[in-house]
């Protein structure tokens, strides 16, 4: 599994603002369903039902929503760098500008738990995340994302 497999151009998005975790779900809702056709009230209720089992934010200023989705066919993604910072219950108490949320279908386990080790240990990497905080334009984040792994399995 590759970050272009869970990834468009179209699903990352810089935000100016946003006040809360909740405005955030919703922000990654509105922004999947552009992207990906998914439709965006179910994408919330599917993300606060798994937040409300515990927190997504992973610390280092990362936060890792995800949900599974009934009908959904693929494991999918969309990454947001917030340019205020905003509390996220993170496991370190550091507010989060990083989110990259996934969509799982319901009965992808494997598929699932393999997207989510492939994005958290990519954003574990502080150079990585580094570059993404200076760089605010949706295409350069893009290619950072993607551009990642291959870096890597050289």
């Amino acid at each position: 599994m590759k970050f272009v497999d869970l990834l468009k151009p179209q699903a990352v998005k810089v935000m100016a603002s946003c006040s809360s975790k909740k405005r955030v779900m919703h922000d990654i809702a509105d922004l999947a369903e552009t992207a990906h056709g998914l439709h965006a009230q179910t994408l919330v209720e599917a993300l606060l039902e798994r937040e409300s089992l515990g927190p997504t934010g992973v610390g280092h200023g990362v936060a890792l929503p995800h949900a599974r989705i009934p009908g959904l066919e693929e494991v999918l993604g969309v990454f947001l760098l917030l340019e205020r910072p905003i509390d996220f219950d993170a496991v370190d108490r550091q507010p989060v500008d990083i989110v990259f949320a996934l969509f799982a279908p319901e009965e992808a386990g494997v598929e699932h738990l393999k997207a989510l080790a492939l994005v958290s240990r990519t954003l574990r990497d502080a150079g990585l995340c580094g570059k993404l905080r200076a760089n605010p334009d949706p295409a350069t984040l893009f290619t950072i994302l993607t551009e990642a792994e291959v870096v890597k399995a050289a």
